[in-house]
């Protein structure tokens, strides 16, 4: 798996559909990253197993390798910060070595929290991925948006939407469930 080409066209807006939305075809924006997500999905499924909100997350190398998953495990370890992003950041950064994940990306399936978009910058990742918004507690562009606040001195790429649907589902699914 390999990253899009840098110096690409700009990419849209984090709430505005792609101009490709629900037309047939290729979408070289978000497919290059469509295997990666359904790794983070097959996490996501593990929360839900445990009992736990179905979040997954994959952190990839600057050679697209897979570094890090996560899923979360907020009910199994009663701990508040074991989101699925921290947890994937955090382990990625143990088989590095080191904390900064220059070259890296993270893929999720929901869009990050507060937390968890604050982790990502102050890890330095290079790109976000992420599957559905999170209208309720979304850090990327539904209520605010941190990674991009100009304020700040690392703003990773952001590319949105890979495969929303299945990743909203599966939220959906499990919180009808309960």
């Amino acid at each position: 798996m390999h990253a899009p080409p840098a110096g690409g066209p700009p990419l849209p807006d984090p709430i505005s559909p792609s101009p490709s939305a629900g037309a047939p075809g290729p979408d070289p924006v978000r497919d290059p990253w469509r295997a990666p997500m359904e790794r983070a999905l097959a996490e996501a499924e593990r929360a839900a197993l445990a009992g736990d909100v179905p979040v997954g997350a994959v952190v990839l190398g600057p050679d697209g390798a897979l570094l890090a998953t996560g899923h979360n495990e907020r009910e199994a370890t009663g701990d508040p910060t074991a989101h699925a992003e921290v947890l994937a950041l955090r382990r990625a950064a143990g088989r590095l070595g080191e904390w900064r994940l220059a070259g890296c990306t993270l893929v999720v399936t929901l869009e990050p929290c507060v937390m968890c978009a604050g982790a990502l910058v102050q890890s330095r990742v290079d790109r976000l991925v992420f599957g559905a918004l999170d209208e309720k507690a979304g850090a990327v562009g539904s209520l605010w948006d941190l990674v991009r606040d100009r304020r700040l001195n690392h703003r990773p790429e952001v590319v949105h939407g890979v495969l929303a649907e299945e990743c909203a589902g599966l939220l959906t699914r499990f919180f009808r469930d309960r």
